[in-house]
């Protein structure tokens, strides 16, 4: 199906394949989510099974942009939203560098109408989600459209290759003086190393192992686990099997492992995604049985980083979610808009619901108290059998 708008020709796609060549060409582009790229989205595609509505818009015979669209349906609404949305930090969609630079107002406002005409009858609503209007220096071709701010904000930590210069943009003395205890304590029981899983099978039993302390995590947070789904721990999985390059990878699994009393326990596990100069933490664990005085978890985070500092990286993002660890390591806050676009009658409905749900979303996270009372409500309903979740928290 297409729809012919100005000078672009827009089209929609059932299918992920007979795009892969000029998707993974936009990918490429420094500027645009990893959370859009073939990979990431084909593992969610083959684990999930929800009908794909992918749009993509040409001008002049070249592929000005690609939108990796799924359908999903919740309380009678059928909303298209950006492939794995629950799971992305950030939400770009794919646009190459010319259009960009040459995008307006006029032109986002076509897009809007030829999407909406060519998913009428196919979804009741357009959701999308977590998209920066500006992102590393640059404006989206959505800035322009109505938006709605995002009761979640992101947050990262710009590198250096001097990782003590980066760590002086923070409060560094005492940083350094907390690694510092953290080590020895840790070494009074024989020490640890920090492992990247290489192996198939190092990788399946480590993501396996986050699975398990996650959920222990939760339960005992009375929070609901975000990673229980059978499908959802398969995505990850899949994402592990993908081949990337020495430094670009879709899913790299990090850990603590301890010597000597506690020889080959796990303390603490991240998950780790790069694309370019910008690394992404998509999750992390920790074992709390084990030397929690020691702060695992914040160690890890300290090790990453370093890493990524000596490998070049220039952004360390720790996602979306505000929480206190997050504000003692970043000193950027990224501000993300989700764009509501109605196509049928319950779509309408369903936009005027979504926005009021983001802005009580906001004001209780603006209160602690009924924020963990909430959380609990949730994860009661979680342990419930075929209860499904929600799309963010």
């Amino acid at each position: 199906m297409t729809v012919a708008s100005s000078a672009l020709d827009i089209t929609l796609h059932e299918s992920m394949a007979p795009l892969e060549k000029e998707w993974r060409a936009l990918e490429a582009d420094p500027i645009n989510s990893l959370h859009q790229s073939y990979d990431w989205c084909l593992a969610w595609a083959k684990t999930h099974r929800n009908p794909l509505a992918i749009i993509r818009g040409k001008r002049g015979g070249k592929t000005a942009f690609i939108l990796p669209l799924e359908i999903v349906r919740a309380s009678m609404v059928r909303s298209a939203q950006f492939i794995a949305a629950r799971y992305n930090n950030i939400n770009s969609g794919l646009f190459s560098a010319d259009f960009r630079a040459e995008s307006n107002a006029a032109e986002a406002t076509q897009i809007s109408q030829a999407i909406t005409g060519l998913l009428t009858g196919k979804a009741d609503l357009v959701n999308l989600q977590n998209i920066p209007l500006e992102w590393r220096g640059e404006k989206s071709p959505f800035a322009a459209l109505p938006a709605i701010e995002n009761q979640n904000h992101a947050f990262q930590l710009p590198l250096t290759e001097d990782f003590q210069k980066t760590i002086g943009q923070l409060n560094a003395k005492r940083r350094r003086k907390k690694f510092r205890g953290q080590v020895r304590k840790i070494e009074a029981t024989g020490g640890f190393e920090h492992f990247v899983a290489r192996s198939p099978r190092e990788k399946s039993t480590l993501l396996n192992l986050f699975f398990e302390q996650k959920a222990i995590r939760f339960k005992a947070l009375g929070l609901p686990n975000t990673f229980q789904a059978p499908e959802t721990q398969a995505f990850f999985h899949l994402l592990l099997e993908v081949d990337g390059s020495s430094l670009d990878t879709p899913l790299e699994l990090h850990a603590v492992r301890l010597k000597g009393q506690y020889e080959g326990r796990i303390a603490a596990i991240a998950g780790l995604s790069r694309k370019g100069d910008h690394v992404i933490c998509q999750f992390g664990s920790i074992d709390e049985s084990l030397l929690p005085e020691a702060s695992p978890g914040e160690l890890l985070f300290w090790l990453m980083i370093e890493r990524s500092c000596e490998e070049g990286a220039a952004l360390f993002d720790f996602g979306l979610g505000d929480q206190e660890y997050k504000r003692r390591w970043c000193t950027v806050e990224t501000v993300q808009h989700d764009i509501l676009l109605p196509i049928s009658a319950a779509g309408h409905v369903a936009s005027f619901a979504q926005r009021g749900v983001v802005r009580t979303k906001a004001v209780i996270k603006g209160n602690p108290q009924l924020y963990s009372f909430i959380q609990r409500l949730r994860a009661h309903a979680d342990d419930m059998p075929a209860q499904a979740t929600g799309t963010d928290d």
